[in-house]
């Protein structure tokens, strides 16, 4: 065991969603600048699920060249390579834009962001098997790294503050006066500083798997342990191997009764790949698409925080899972249902655009930024512990899971893209003018 390994292995394990993470807290001050405006997010929801093509042409490109399929190391390079040269590339050219038709869109922008997006979702199925070089332990230091992906974005998002909103007064024009205008003040750094961040970022990861690549243990020689033993948290260990090395009396480790039947009953596992396909729709493709009308009616300030803070839910939300899990359907229902209505409290405002709720109230603010952490935490606490409880059933059971996890997602942001950009149904908040 070796502190540095640990090191290395976490900062591999931070590059496989850093970038797409990144991209989604500096929204805020991208939304003004871009000419898709509020509907910026929808766009980046489709492209997103768009690049999940990578992960389908990695399979197909490893059932066509069996036995030897591609190779490992080289592949994984290349991707965080490419992850690094399009946040580098982002740097200067996501102001970027050309006409389609008869509107001018960010293509750079876009074009790149599918390019980061096939990076983070071609990680999920590259990453892990590579860690099967290494010995189980290591695996903590992998998932400390995932959450970091999330965790270091928000706060340097959080660092470089969003454009707080000024109105200059209007001038006479003829018979009519035309309104104060709205003007973003300038944050502590650009957008071109933060993705200047986010290609370092990458550059770390990809400079620590280059020695871990040099550091790894023969292929195959901890394989076995990592399949027995792939979590080593106790918790998460005992989830799936219940009662085994737990005391009698700890409730918070061992399966009771109605899990056992839940486990075999076919309904109950439908209801489970229910909550999956649910949980996933609202996060991956439903809520992201009109966060930005649900909070900057409220003002720049309160779209910005509610981005970074509800980014920082997830990775708290799996350590909460971690130390307190509970494999209850009904618990687990419960808490589903709690983050639906905050879901819906956060649909609503959107709706109600330009005028949402206890607009120009400090109020306001809180609740609408509280309300999309504690959707973000809620549902992200159920991601967790139904992908545990479907582990314990074996590979089948999670293959089944991932697809339930992508078509979820996908009809999320296919349903709410034409209702954002075809179809108009929300509407932008004049943030200068509280008429409704």
């Amino acid at each position: 065991m070796s502190l540095l390994t640990h090191v290395l292995v976490c900062a591999f394990g931070s590059g496989s969603w850093v970038a797409i993470n990144g991209l989604w807290v500096e929204l805020p001050l991208l939304v003004p600048e871009l000419p898709e405006g509020w509907a910026l997010p929808s766009y980046l929801t489709v492209v997103t699920q768009l690049a999940n093509a990578g992960p389908l042409a990695l399979a197909l490109a490893h059932r066509l060249l069996r036995p030897a399929g591609l190779p490992e190391v080289a592949l994984i390079a290349a991707l965080l390579a490419l992850g690094c040269t399009s946040c580098l590339l982002l740097a200067f050219l996501w102001r970027e834009t050309s006409a389609v038709g008869r509107t001018r869109h960010s293509t750079a922008f876009l074009t790149l962001t599918f390019l980061l997006a096939l990076v983070d979702c071609t990680s999920s199925v590259t990453f892990l098997p590579f860690m099967a070089r290494f010995r189980p332990a290591y695996l903590t230091s992998y998932f400390v790294g995932e959450g970091l992906s999330g965790t270091l974005p928000a706060l340097v998002a959080l660092a470089q503050g969003s454009g707080q909103v000024v109105c200059v007064g209007g001038n006479a024009t003829g018979n009519a006066t035309a309104g104060p205008e709205a003007r973003y003040l300038p944050a502590n750094f650009s957008p071109a500083v933060f993705f200047g961040l986010l290609a370092a970022l990458m550059g770390i990861c990809l400079a620590a798997f280059l020695l871990l690549a040099r550091r790894a243990e023969a292929p195959g020689s901890s394989t076995q342990d990592l399949l027995a033993g792939q979590v080593t948290l106790s918790a998460f260990r005992e989830l799936d191997a219940p009662g085994r090395g737990a005391p009698d009396g700890d409730p918070g480790v061992r399966e009771d009764g109605e899990d056992k039947v839940a486990a075999r009953s076919l309904p109950r596992l439908a209801f489970i790949y229910a909550l999956v396909a649910l949980v996933n729709s609202l996060t991956n493709g439903v809520l992201p698409s009109v966060q930005t009308y649900s909070c900057m009616a409220y003002g720049a300030r309160a779209y910005h925080l509610a981005a970074s803070l509800s980014s920082t839910a997830n990775p708290l939300a799996c350590l909460v899972a971690m130390f307190l899990p509970s494999r209850s359907l009904v618990k687990l229902g419960f808490i589903t249902l709690a983050g639906t209505t905050f879901a819906a409290y956060n649909m609503a405002m959107a709706v109600m655009s330009p005028c949402p709720l206890l607009q120009g109230s400090k109020w306001g603010e809180v609740v609408i930024v509280a309300s999309w952490v504690l959707f973000v935490g809620a549902l992200s606490y159920v991601k967790v512990m139904t992908g545990a409880i479907l582990r314990g059933h074996g590979h089948g059971a999670l293959v089944w899971c991932g697809a339930v996890v992508q078509l979820g997602s996908a009809l999320g942001a296919l349903l709410m893209f034409p209702l954002v950009n075809v179809f108009g149904y929300f509407r932008q908040a004049d943030l200068c003018d509280a008429r409704c």
